[in-house]
């Protein structure tokens, strides 16, 4: 089992950064493929990154590609999401998820509460 706790949120103007936090319980957390991702009102929710154990492999929305970054900090238990140059369009609620497998996919086992971004303009 698995939680998740998202932290980071905020208002911001369009062209700043935030940077989102995940925390985790579970001593399995370094075994896990973790996920941010986002859902706007009246939208489906998007992955927008994942990140595998090792950190090696990422995958990038191509809505953020570019501007965002995913990283985490096994030894600590967290989860981090870099956002810049915010527009918007970036306005949403952010999750954090985390998958039981090695590899990379769509499939998430556990989700964080979410945290509310939004980029004025």
């Amino acid at each position: 089992q698995v939680q998740l706790v998202e932290s980071g949120g905020g208002l911001v103007q369009a062209g700043g950064s935030l940077r989102l936090s995940c925390a985790a319980s579970g001593r399995t957390f370094i075994s896990y493929t973790m996920a941010w991702f986002r859902q706007a009102p009246g939208k489906e929710r998007e992955l927008l990154a994942a990140v595998t154990w090792s950190g090696v492999s990422t995958y990038y929305a191509d809505s953020v590609n570019g501007r965002f970054i995913i990283s985490r900090d096994n030894a600590n238990n967290t989860v981090y999401l870099q956002m810049n140059s915010l527009n918007p369009e970036d306005t949403a609620v952010y999750y954090c998820a985390a998958r039981r497998a090695s590899a990379l996919g769509r499939n998430y086992d556990y989700w964080g509460q979410g945290t509310q971004v939004t980029v004025s303009s």
